[in-house]
């Protein structure tokens, strides 16, 4: 993908139609592991993004000095920002304030990198620059989750989870009366992102879909002006998955790799944003230096070069974080990085591979792109995972495997329909000595059960290991998962 264009259009690429007050999105190449030279077609026929609404940019702090030549800059620069580049231009193409979720999750859902299909979930950007958000959190049959985050993906505290009530999402400058029963939650910034995730079973495989669809329609996000007028306005918009069909990693992939000069200049565009949240004394000092380097023509092919090595430092990083005697990457400090160079460059690197994830509290996640020998994991060969009874991750809410193809970390496209096998999946086989053991192949290997099997591509793929809920060990960090054989 050479590029990745966002426009206005009255049809929709996919053909698609749908309800107004939409903002659709579909990619022109659907089908695929790694599409073709891409435009992303969007259609507003309502509302408008965040990055729409007007008013002053938040202040940065000062009194630091950026340093260094147009390599090092352009290197520090997409290190420190590569983040926003995605929740900058996914905000583009999502409604404000509204909530917004897919009807069930399927592989054309390639807006959000390493998806997961365990949960029913919503979600939207928030501004409240010029007014508070009502959110009202309904009682649940369910286990549910609310992730609130920065533009770098950085966890905030925010509405609990499993505590239905109703809440008003507030900036940092605003003093005002709520109505009574209203909870103020204070955020840092005006403008973030919240999430929410409704299990679809219990640990132990009881069916909850239907009680997560109940709560997810029953949730309500909307203007503190609108909720006055009416408590019940803000319902969330499900749509099909291809609505979320851009693909944002590809996109930002091969921008980096092939025309970097037109990534930084679309970056600098979402930094210079209203939306974006102020930058600390390094940060502000890095982007007036990135500036005034390419405001000069004659910098910028050093500054793309700077930007294609911090591109492999942050895949390299990635891999890197491999846990010892493994060949499984994990992060424990996951959404919440700090604001060291190490901090700026883990962030990156998530967000190349597992955006909006959870901190370890929430969640824990184990992603594996080799067997245990090290070799590239590929459909060719039959695998197995064997979780034996004290290695099956510790948790409250479900453990779950997903395979992902290779570069683009999507959910494999499968005859089946099959994206992963967790605690939940019903009439998964447990061995005599209580061990579970999962099957990757691209066919059903004879004598496995149907339960126990996850499809994976014909070529090379990846698989990821969640645990929601973690304990013991898994909540300690002190957990590996056991390696994947090759059979």
């Amino acid at each position: 993908m050479a590029t990745m264009t966002i426009t206005k259009t009255a049809s929709i690429a996919s053909g698609c139609a749908l309800a107004a007050g939409l903002f659709v999105v579909a990619p022109a190449a659907a089908s695929g592991e790694a599409p073709g030279p891409a435009s992303v077609a969007a259609t507003k026929i309502g509302g408008k993004s965040c990055n729409k609404i007007t008013g002053p940019s938040a202040p940065n702090a000062h009194g630091a000095k950026a340093t260094g030549g147009p390599f090092q800059i352009g290197r520090d620069y997409l290190r420190t920002f590569y983040p926003r580049w995605f929740t900058y231009y996914q905000a583009e193409i999502s409604p404000c304030n509204q909530l917004l979720g897919p009807r069930r999750v399927t592989p054309t859902y390639r807006a959000v990198v390493a998806i997961n299909v365990d949960t029913i979930y919503t979600s939207s950007t928030v501004d409240v620059s010029q007014q508070p958000v009502i959110v009202t959190v309904p009682e649940a049959d369910t286990i549910f989750s609310v992730l609130q985050l920065d533009g770098y993906g950085t966890v905030l505290s925010g509405i609990p989870s499993n505590t239905p009530g109703t809440y008003a999402i507030t900036g940092p400058s605003w003093t005002g009366t709520l109505p009574t029963g209203v909870t103020e939650v204070k955020m840092p910034y005006d403008t973030t992102i919240i999430i929410f995730r409704a299990d679809k079973y219990t640990v132990d495989g009881v069916d909850k879909r239907q009680a997560a669809r109940t709560f997810r329609t029953s949730l309500r996000l909307t203007t503190l002006s609108e909720y006055l007028l009416n408590t019940d306005a803000g319902a969330p918009t499900i749509v099909p998955s291809v609505v979320f069909g851009a693909p944002f990693k590809t996109a930002a992939d091969e921008l980096v790799t092939k025309t970097p000069r037109k990534f930084l200049r679309q970056t600098q565009t979402a930094l210079a944003a209203r939306t974006t949240q102020p930058k600390t004394a390094r940060e502000a000092a890095l982007s007036r230096r990135f500036d005034k380097l390419f405001a000069k023509p004659s910098n910028r092919a050093r500054l793309a070069e700077g930007a294609r090595a911090a591109h492999k430092d942050l895949v390299d990083n990635y891999l890197d974080g491999t846990l010892p005697k493994s060949q499984w990457v994990h992060f424990d400090n996951m959404g919440q990085w700090g604001t060291t160079r190490q901090g700026y460059l883990d962030r990156s690197s998530i967000t190349e591979y597992i955006q909006f994830g959870n901190n370890l509290s929430a969640a824990a996640y184990f992603q594996t792109f080799n067997d245990k020998q090290g070799r590239t994991l590929n459909g060719r060969n039959v695998y197995e995972l064997r979780l034996r009874k004290k290695q099956i991750p510790t948790v409250k809410r479900f453990w779950s495997l997903t395979a992902y193809t290779p570069n683009t970390v999507e959910l494999v496209r499968n005859k089946a329909r099959k994206y992963v096998v967790a605690s939940y999946t019903k009439d998964l086989v447990t061995a005599k000595d209580r061990s579970v053991t999962i099957v990757m192949a691209n066919k059903r290997p004879k004598g496995t059960p149907k339960a126990n099997w996850l499809p994976v591509p014909k070529g090379q793929f990846n698989v990821m290991l969640r645990a929601y809920g973690p304990e013991g060990d898994v909540a300690d960090g002190d957990y590996t998962p056991p390696p994947v054989r090759r059979r």
